[in-house]
């Protein structure tokens, strides 16, 4: 799918000689990935406290178990 942008130029080739990448297109999506992959953990970062577990759950003996 073809978009138009308009992308600070500066930041793409920051972006671009940072990551290494080759190309704009692959500094685009890599950045875009990692946006989505930062966001979604912080969405489960929020959880964190607000979930309730199993009553007989026991993270411990999960771990010994490994």
């Amino acid at each position: 799918m073809a978009t138009n942008l308009q992308i600070d130029d500066r930041l793409l080739a920051e972006a671009q000689r940072v990551g290494r990448f080759r190309t704009k297109k692959e500094t685009v999506n890599q950045a875009l990935a990692d946006f989505v992959k930062r966001r979604e953990q912080v969405r489960v970062i929020e959880l964190f406290g607000k979930v309730d577990l199993h009553p007989g759950f026991s993270p411990k003996e999960m771990r010994e178990k490994r």
